[in-house]
C-alpha cells in the first residue's frame, strides 16, 4: 500500500507540473507585440470634430476584406500631424467643411498584406471599382503598390472634404454591384464627400492631383484641399489627391509594425 500511495503521490504532482507548466508557457512564448513610440497618438485626443471612416479595418478596399494589422477603426498618427490636421480642421469648420481620414499610421504588415495580394493576379474581387483601367499585372511597375509606404511612418494620411452638415454614410455591402472609381459622383458610392473627380485609392492617372482632364467643381475641391492642408505643413504627393505627408517627419526613415489598435496609444 505505501509503494501505490507514493506511485499515486508522484503521478500528482507531474500532473500539477504539467497543469502549470502548460499554464505558463503560452504566456511566457507569446510574443509580445510592439506598441507606438510616445511621440504617437490616437487622432481622435487631439481632434474629435475630424470624421474618421476607415477604409482598411473593412471590406471595402481594393483587396475587399479587412487588411492586416487593422485591429479597430481608428486614426492614429505622430502627434505633430495629428496638431496640423486640427489647425487645419479649426480653418475648414469656420468655412462650412470637415475633413475626413480614410487611412492614418499603416502597420508594415498591412503594406505587405497589399504586395501579397497585388501578387496574386487572380483576386481581381474589387477590379470594378478601384482599378477598372489598369492591368493587375502594373500595380507595381506603375507605381500604386510598393513594399514600403510613408504611411508606415505615421505622418501621412489619406483624406478628403466633407461639406457640412455631413449626410450620413450608408454601409458598404460586401458583394454589392461595384462601380468604377472615376465614374461621376452620382453614381460612385455615396461616402458624402465634396466631389473630388474620383473615389478614394482610385489606381488611375485620374487621380493626379492637378490632371489637366479634371476641371471645373472637381478641381476647385482638390485645390481647397490642398491649399487648406498645405497651409498647416503638409505635402502632398502628385500621383494621388488624397494623399498628404506633414513636414518635416518625426520618423522618416523609419517603418513602423504596430497595430492599429487602441492599446498601442493607450493613454494618448
Amino acid at each position: 500500500m505505501t509503494g501505490i500511495a507514493s506511485a499515486f503521490r508522484v503521478l500528482a504532482a507531474t500532473a500539477a507540473a504539467l497543469l502549470a507548466f502548460s499554464a505558463a508557457t503560452p504566456a511566457a512564448q507569446a510574443k509580445t507585440e510592439p506598441k507606438a513610440p510616445e511621440e504617437f497618438v490616437a487622432l481622435r485626443s487631439v481632434d474629435p470634430t475630424i470624421i474618421q471612416e476607415m477604409r482598411y479595418p473593412t471590406g471595402h478596399n481594393f483587396l475587399g476584406e479587412p487588411v492586416d494589422g487593422y485591429r479597430q477603426s481608428l486614426c492614429i498618427l505622430t502627434r505633430p500631424a495629428a496638431q496640423a490636421l486640427h489647425r487645419a480642421q479649426m480653418r475648414l469648420l469656420r468655412q462650412g467643411y470637415s475633413l475626413k481620414v480614410y487611412d492614418c499610421y499603416r502597420p508594415q504588415r498591412a503594406v505587405d498584406h497589399f504586395v501579397r495580394w497585388a501578387e496574386d493576379l487572380d483576386d481581381e474581387a474589387m477590379k470594378g471599382e478601384f482599378y477598372p483601367r489598369v492591368d493587375k499585372t502594373r500595380l507595381f511597375t506603375d507605381g500604386y503598390i510598393a513594399e514600403k509606404s510613408g504611411h508606415s511612418r505615421g505622418s501621412t494620411v489619406d483624406l478628403t472634404l466633407v461639406r457640412l452638415p455631413a449626410a450620413p454614410t450608408r454601409p458598404y455591402l460586401p458583394g454589392e454591384q461595384l462601380v468604377p472609381c472615376d465614374a461621376p459622383q452620382a453614381e460612385r458610392f455615396p461616402d458624402n464627400s465634396v466631389d473630388m473627380g474620383t473615389g478614394f485609392d482610385c489606381f488611375d492617372t485620374l487621380s493626379h492631383t492637378d490632371d489637366p482632364r479634371i476641371q471645373g467643381v472637381q478641381r476647385a475641391n482638390r485645390q481647397f484641399l490642398k491649399t487648406a492642408l498645405t497651409d498647416a505643413g503638409f505635402v502632398n504627393l502628385a500621383e494621388e489627391w488624397w494623399h498628404y505627408t506633414f513636414k518635416p517627419e518625426p520618423f522618416p526613415d523609419t517603418y513602423f509594425d504596430f497595430p492599429v489598435a487602441r492599446r498601442s496609444v493607450a493613454g494618448r
